[in-house]
């Protein structure tokens, strides 16, 4: 059973060190979050498995990594300078701001809410009799659009540099590399570019811990086809996507497929189909999949001045602007999603509960703990020795850890997640018979918590049956 709360997660996340509050020591910045040491090897576990599943293993894939900062030109192209806005409502009472397609959504759902036009969301907001979150009055204004994308120059003179854009999205980044990856990779239809990087909107009402803030990563694919070609590379994506994410522990009967109406697509979308995940607060979009056709490629096209065409390798008088399926993935929403599958509360046989984060041990932050019996020198001695063979004997990500009792170190492993644990004892060195033999160890399963006596010979050996399994 996975967090019923929020707050389950974020409690855990602040406490063991997976994330903690943006710029604290300064009182914070609204929905701003650091990842500490376990959380960013988390979320690169989640994005090396990506690449791997995504890029590595496919043929029809290749990588980028493009500019958070871009000629502004390209957003004039891809629409978002004049059509990437919200609906903007201020509480007249206590003048805090809202997206006004947000707050009908919770009332109303996603399907009525997208429908609405602009004039529509004040005297719905009334109808509906949806009061301000913050003060309780249902005194709006009239709706307007707010762009959101984070404007900033580029000059050494302050005030006289050139307006440019934080990039509100990945993908353009792929588009406008289209024909330089095409020269150079000799890719052919159809194939695709994966990217993962920093992305920035300046969301009206961010929240829900990491699932919407103003500062995000994305994990993006344009896949490039033949016009033909698009819907059966929709539906394979489709299957993929889903796969990956029930491979890595999700369970499916919390996840589900939602098609876009007609009138929630974005400009550039002729389909789109979101995975949603049953957060604890309701249900929310956990990635994106969709039809972009030809319009990216072709606006910039348009705006550059230079040909993005496709020219068949096997017919050069066949040129064509390919067609784009974009699966796209949010990284943050991902991690967030895995923490609250994972955190898992267990009644013991001695009635103690223990809070355990059950990650697939391909995402664990930590592999393995190496825990000494007590501090004696001797012991840590041996119990090091023993740690430094795995460093120089394996990749593995390691926690050598000497601080409280054996139970409690138990405890905090099992609270970040760590699969194993290595317990270094005095039958290991020969002192005591009854802990076990000469140059054996105990590994401790996080999941079953079943022991097991192990020679040090043979400790490379389990722990690579374990991860093979």
């Amino acid at each position: 059973m996975p967090a019923t709360s929020l707050d389950q997660v974020v409690s855990l996340c602040k406490r063991r060190g997976f994330i903690f509050p943006g710029s604290d020591i300064y009182g914070g910045l609204a929905n701003t979050w650091d990842y500490g040491p376990l959380g960013v090897e988390l979320k690169n576990r989640v994005k090396q498995n990506w690449w791997t599943t995504f890029v590595h293993n496919r043929p029809d894939m290749v990588g980028l990594d493009s500019g958070i900062l871009m000629n502004p030109r390209v957003w004039e192209a891809s629409g978002h300078v004049g059509s990437f806005a919200d609906p903007l409502v201020d509480c007249k009472s206590c003048k805090e701001r809202y997206r006004g397609d947000k707050l009908l959504e919770e009332k109303l759902g996603v399907e009525a809410a997208a429908v609405l036009t602009l004039d529509q969301v004040q005297p719905m907001l009334a109808a509906e009799k949806i009061n301000c979150p913050k003060c309780g009055n249902n005194d709006w204004s009239e709706a307007k659009h707010f762009n959101l994308m984070f404007k900033t120059q580029q000059g050494v003179v302050e005030g006289e540099g050139d307006d440019i854009y934080m990039r509100p999205e990945t993908a353009q980044g792929i588009f406008v590399n289209f024909k330089n990856v095409l020269t150079t990779s000799r890719m052919r239809l159809p194939f695709g570019i994966g990217q993962i990087g920093k992305a920035f909107r300046n969301e009206i009402t961010p929240g829900n811990f990491t699932f919407r803030t103003r500062e995000f990563e994305q994990m993006e694919i344009e896949y490039f086809v033949e016009p033909d070609d698009k819907q059966e590379a929709f539906d394979l994506w489709k299957k993929a996507v889903w796969s990956w994410y029930e491979g890595l522990g999700v369970d499916t009967s919390r996840m589900r497929f939602r098609d876009h109406d007609k009138d929630e697509l974005s400009h550039y979308s002729s389909q789109t189909v979101d995975i949603e995940y049953q957060f604890p607060w309701g249900w929310g979009e956990l990635f994106g999949l969709a039809d972009r056709g030809d319009y990216d490629l072709s606006q910039h096209e348009k705006f550059s001045s230079q040909e993005l065409k496709y020219t068949d390798p096997d017919d050069a008088t066949r040129k064509f602007v390919p067609h784009v399926i974009e699966p796209s993935f949010g990284c943050d929403r991902s991690v967030l999603t895995y923490l609250i599958e994972a955190y898992t509360e267990e009644e013991l046989e001695n009635g103690d509960v223990r809070t355990v984060m059950k990650f697939d041990k391909r995402l664990s932050p930590i592999d393995i703990a190496i825990l000494p019996l007590s501090k004696k020198e001797h012991l840590v001695a041996k119990a090091k020795e023993i740690h430094q063979l795995l460093l120089d004997q394996t990749n593995l990500v390691t926690d050598f850890d000497v601080t409280g009792s054996i139970g409690k170190r138990y405890r905090r492993q099992d609270e970040i997640g760590t699969p194993l644990c290595i317990t270094v004892d005095f039958g290991t060195i020969g002192e005591d018979a009854e802990q076990g033999d000469p140059d054996t160890v105990t590994i401790r399963d996080r999941d079953t918590l079943e022991q097991k006596r192990v020679k040090i010979s043979d400790l490379r050996a389990e722990i690579a049956e374990y991860w093979k399994n």
